[in-house]
């Protein structure tokens, strides 16, 4: 922070002011004629801010001039003639093309609270130029909206594309208002209650210590204000999380962007700042603010008790369904066929969750029931793409459409078993007698895993195979889960061939689930 009342000329300062304690500026205009600018840019509150000259004593020009500070205190006293006053929170400046010399006074107040804001004087406003300029339409448009996102276009800054100076654009979307300026943003962002315990003028305070209440430094040398850093003596330490929803992403020189990730129907506040990048002064478009679309409402589906329900989902989509029994019932069961990757599903009972899992393959859950109660299920699809499952919801405990399935559902090739003309391959099964049927199918050598994972869709049944792929079925159990094991040779096949070969368990309801398929090679000579 600038900590002298003298403002230099051609230099953005930043300091503080106290709650109703007035601050005074001094610089000196030398000549009679001299353009000049004052810009006052408040941080985060409204300012009351004047601007005065008076003439400079006889003996202040020429050779012997005494220094500024002997000038201050002779003149301090008398109020000079008001140039100019201004009271709010907009960045506002004076201008004058043919200023008078003299000792010109600056003086701020803040009533509301303890702030900090900007100044910039200069003698050499057309040199300078530090403060990007506007285009001829400052506003920020709104291209397109959608439910997540909004894009933004605008204007780029003549300083950009006439004088080329380096100047990138930053957004700020917040859910509040508009900001007039990039330090109201900054200060907002690093806002925090700590800041309200600054001490009052008059006790020891360096002016470094307003790091430690929220004000952005300068600079980042830190060596001044080192010994703050395990420092409480001001109460309780600032929080490093923001609490306020403001993000501010700089962009480049793009003059277009999407905001992403926006939440729907959802009121949003946009500004733009063109910031030379090698002064780091700003400039505000004119704000403007969007209401993101309404999220689309969800049809929720039906299901009938015992009936089997085809959902497909979008990539990270989502899907209601409702399940209203008709009978009072002791138990509800849900089965849950995920075809491809893992879904999640969440079951609420007249609103209470009763069950939020991620299911793979085959799961039945079992939740308890209630007269009159409806359920209502969620699914949730995969982050990797789309997401297809079969469900059926029922009340009869005994009606279980799905087959069960091992914890491994993976096809196991014996390769010491191979012929030219042969395959040997074993699966496991369950304690429940179930019908499996084994399928082959020749494949080129380029075949992959990644087109055996195109093709893992669990729920395709072999109704959907020619009856030239089909090898055999066969019913198998065992009590002893360790012995429910099955193999199986496979004959009549090519030497030094590619195939894929499928098992499909079948339940009692006609439901069928396939296994994991498996690529095997015939041996080539014999």
């Amino acid at each position: 922070f600038h900590d002298s009342s003298v403002i230099p000329d051609g230099a953005e300062i930043s300091s503080y002011l106290f709650r109703d304690t007035p601050k005074r500026y001094f610089f000196v205009v030398e000549e009679d004629n001299t353009p000049l600018a004052v810009t006052v840019t408040p941080c985060d509150a409204p300012l009351e801010w004047k601007l005065s000259v008076q003439e400079l004593p006889e003996e202040a020009s020429g050779e012997g001039s005494e220094p500024l500070e002997q000038q201050k205190q002779q003149i301090t006293n008398e109020e000079g003639t008001e140039l100019f006053s201004y009271k709010g929170n907009d960045v506002e400046y004076f201008v004058s093309s043919s200023s008078p010399s003299g000792l010109y006074q600056l003086d701020l107040l803040s009533t509301e609270k303890d702030t900090h804001f900007k100044v910039y004087a200069t003698t050499t406003p057309e040199s300078d130029q530090p403060y990007p300029e506007l285009p001829y339409d400052p506003r920020i448009d709104v291209t397109s909206l959608g439910r997540t996102t909004v894009t933004l276009a605008w204007k780029p800054s003549p300083t950009a594309s006439l004088l080329k100076q380096p100047i990138q654009y930053c957004i700020v979307i917040n859910k509040e208002h508009n900001f007039k300026s990039l330090c109201a943003v900054e200060a907002k962002l690093s806002s925090d209650d700590a800041f309200m315990m600054a001490p009052k003028p008059g006790l020891d305070f360096s002016p470094f210590d307003f790091a430690h209440f929220g004000f952005p430094s300068e600079n980042n040398s830190g060596k001044e204000r080192g010994f703050l850093k395990s420092s409480s003596k001001f109460g309780r330490q600032t929080s490093s999380k923001p609490r306020v929803d403001l993000h501010k992403v700089c962009i480049g020189n793009k003059n277009i962007f999407t905001v992403s990730d926006l939440k729907p129907d959802t009121q949003y506040y946009f500004d733009m700042f063109a910031v030379n990048t090698n002064t780091n002064m700003s400039t505000a478009y004119v704000g403007t603010f969007a209401r993101t679309k309404e999220e689309a409402k969800q049809k929720t589906v039906e299901l009938k008790d015992g009936k089997v329900t085809d959902v497909f989902i979008k990539r990270k989509g989502a899907k209601f369904l409702r399940f209203a029994p008709v009978s009072s019932h002791q138990k509800v069961t849900f089965s849950v066929h995920s075809c491809l990757d893992a879904v999640q599903i969440q079951v609420r009972r007249d609103g209470k969750l009763l069950l939020s899992q991620n299911v793979e393959g085959v799961r039945q859950f079992q939740l308890r029931g209630k007269a009159k109660a409806k359920y209502l299920i969620r699914l949730k699809g995969s982050k990797k793409g789309a997401s297809m499952l079969k469900i059926l919801a029922t009340t009869r405990p005994n009606k279980q459409s799905f087959p069960s399935l091992p914890e491994d559902t993976r096809i196991k090739a014996f390769d010491k078993l191979r012929t030219c003309s042969s395959v040997t391959v074993a699966w496991l099964g369950t304690q429940e007698r179930n019908k499996f049927c084994i399928y082959k199918r020749e494949v080129d050598d380029s075949y992959n895993e990644e087109q055996k994972k195109r093709e893992q869709n669990q729920c395709l049944g072999p109704d959907t195979r020619k009856k030239s792929d089909k090898v055999l079925c066969k019913y198998f159990h065992s009590q002893n889960i360790q012995k429910a094991v099955t193999t199986e040779t496979i004959r009549g096949l090519q030497p030094g061939k590619s195939y894929l070969l499928d098992v499909y368990v079948i339940g009692h309801g006609g439901h069928s689930v396939k296994y994991q398929s498996k690529l095997v090679k015939t041996r080539k000579f014999c």
